[in-house]
């Protein structure tokens, strides 16, 4: 296997590091340069300097089966460990497996000697699990001296920022782009401006959108950087005719495009651009899809007998189709890393052949203002990327740590601006002395974790300081954690916080239409009709912030609690003239219709 230059380079870059370090690296690589490739050398060359075992971990069974196919493309024998994959095997020195059939069989991979393992490489970096954490921490019981190496071409997370903290040129992230992150450095990036230059990619064009995209201005992030799920449904259903528009607008955009990609916001609303499509050369794949039909239609869609294929969070990472050279997205995304992984399926090259000409470049349509949000530069390639919270109105201020002495640069709490604080950054009080909370001093800044690098044995390694201005004490075992984590570092103890298990009930209250909840009324529209036996009804569509359903009263009706539920009704709306602020509503377990028991009460409120 010959490998390109900038392949070379990396392999290159990463052996070197972990022949003089044992903190874990990465390598970004921009969508379609071929980490599988880069994967599959570094493979190849650690086992054959250490005579240990290398355990490659991909996210999905489709990677596991790539990169597997890559290595053995190589000339090399290896294993394949993945359950969904089809197979469990440990026989060659190289396994390529998925993290849950890895996890639930670890300890065949904590093995010691000759018989164990050098390396672990992580696919898709940058979204390393807790599962994944778990598996290496258990394997350096096994082996102390276990390097760790990631691959991704978007090496940052949602509400984290950077997955690592120095850059190749030694530039390091501060709190407010790079939050614990899990790799120390990056020891090679070669980005797609660059691919693009050299032949390698595709060139994106950004495209001009002739239809009226969604509104999404009512979309809010939470805690997390998540967008509520409800909210995101408001915001894409009920608009048939403003999604009939758009997909009308895509598909005159692709009448010389050989291969369109759709990305829907939910299931539904999949199904709602389906619907407006040409049927006999489209379809659609979710998380619903069953796997053997997800793959004919998959293996239809690169055979190129598919022409549209839409789909909700699926085909984001590592699905490779070179000829796809339109992208529509009509979906809001919150992370910068999942835009770049969505046009990332449009950059991989396509030469052409006899039947179908090369490919020159790909589309991309954004009718809900990503590029504008994530790329205000206009810039692909350069996104904005931020650690969550942390904002810019307070500046910034310089914290030595205590542990290491190193200058650490954290943006300032608004809380305590003008405050005092010693030279770590602590908040004190008028006599000089530190501020205290029942968790201890007082940090004025947003800062958690110290970003200085600190060595760690006698062979050179080097690891992060571990020094914390605000943390998170595990129940199980008392370690510190990050305050916004969710395993304990040390023992792998789930860490739930009171208010987010609070919140966490309330929202499978909401999602149970079984129980009595009060909720705001959107809207009520009403429709008079007759029922089977020829009585007058009134037919009422109710819209909440949780749900849509439909209730129906009977003016006439012969029966007392009937009557009553009319009158109700009746007297509360002046006749379905006003919209009630609230109704108290369940959906009848024995008949599954929907009923309503009160009127104007306190609506239901998530836990603050």
């Amino acid at each position: 296997m010959t490998l390109r230059p900038y392949q070379q380079a990396a392999v290159d870059a990463a052996v070197d590091w972990m022949r003089k370090s044992l903190a874990a690296a990465c390598i970004e690589a921009a969508t379609g340069a071929g980490k599988s490739h880069i994967i599959a050398e570094i493979a190849r060359q650690i086992h054959q300097m250490t005579g240990k075992r290398v355990l490659c971990l991909a996210p999905s069974a489709e990677l596991v089966v790539q990169n597997h196919g890559k290595y053995l493309a190589s000339g090399h024998r290896a294993s394949m460990f993945s359950a969904s994959a089809g197979a469990k095997e440990l026989r060659y020195s190289v396994v390529f497996g998925s993290p849950l059939t890895v996890k639930n069989r670890i300890s065949a991979f904590c093995r010691s000697g000759t018989d164990g393992y050098a390396l672990v490489v992580i696919d898709e970096a940058h979204g390393i699990t807790p599962t994944v954490q778990g598996i290496i921490a258990e394997m350096r019981q096994a082996n102390p001296n276990l390097r760790v190496l990631g691959l991704t071409a978007t090496p940052y997370r949602l509400g984290s920022g950077w997955i690592f903290r120095e850059h190749p040129d030694g530039k390091t992230n501060g709190e407010d782009t790079a939050r614990d992150p899990y790799f120390a450095k990056c020891v090679y990036k070669v980005g797609a401006r660059e691919l693009i230059d050299q032949g390698f990619l595709t060139k994106p064009v950004i495209g001009e959108i002739n239809a009226t995209g969604y509104d999404t201005a009512g979309l809010t992030t939470n805690s997390l950087g998540k967008f509520d799920a409800d909210a995101v449904d408001r915001a894409y259903h009920g608009h048939g005719r403003k999604t009939a528009a758009i997909v009308a607008d895509v598909v005159s955009q692709a009448a010389q495009r050989q291969g369109v990609m759709f990305f829907a916001a939910t299931v539904q609303h999949a199904r709602e651009v389906l619907a407006s499509l040409p049927p006999q050369i489209s379809a659609i794949v979710t998380a619903e899809t069953p796997k053997g039909e997800r793959d004919s239609l998959i293996r239809r869609f690169k055979a190129r007998d598919l022409k549209y294929m839409v789909n909700v969070s699926v085909l984001t990472v590592g699905f490779d189709a070179p000829h796809v050279d339109l992208i529509a997205i009509l979906r809001k995304t919150e992370s910068v890393g999942l835009l770049q992984q969505i046009i990332g399926r449009g950059l991989r090259i396509s030469p052409g052949s006899d039947q179908y000409p090369a490919k020159t470049d790909c589309l991309v349509l954004d009718y809900t203002t990503n590029l504008e949000d994530h790329c205000p530069d206009g810039d692909l390639f350069a996104p904005v990327v931020k650690a969550g919270k942390g904002g810019g109105e307070g500046g910034g201020m310089s914290c030595t740590c205590p542990v290491c002495a190193y200058e650490n640069r954290f943006t300032v709490n608004p809380q305590y601006l003008g405050v005092e604080t010693d030279a770590a950054g602590y908040a004190l009080d008028l006599d000089g002395r530190q501020m205290m909370s029942d968790f201890g001093p007082i940090p004025a800044h947003f800062g958690r974790r110290c970003m200085g690098i600190v060595q760690s044995g006698g062979r050179g390694e080097y690891e992060r300081c571990g020094y914390r201005w605000t943390f998170k004490p595990c129940p199980h075992c008392e370690a510190e954690n990050d305050i916004a984590a969710r395993y304990c570092k040390e023992c792998r103890g789930e860490i739930v916080d009171p208010n987010d298990k609070l919140k966490a009930d309330f929202k499978a209250f909401k999602k149970d239409p079984t129980q009595w909840q009060t909720d705001q009324v959107i809207s009520m529209t009403c429709k008079p009709g007759m029922s089977a036996k020829g009585n007058p009804t009134i037919r009422v569509e109710w819209v909440t912030p949780y749900r849509q359903f439909t209730t129906w009263f009977s003016p006439q009706a012969k029966s007392q609690a009937a009557w009553e539920k009319w009158e109700a009704w009746y007297r509360i709306t002046c006749d379905g003239t006003i919209n009630p602020p609230t109704i108290t509503y369940r959906k009848d377990p024995a008949t599954q219709f929907f009923e309503i028991r009160a009127y104007n009460r306190e609506a239901d409120h998530a836990p603050d």
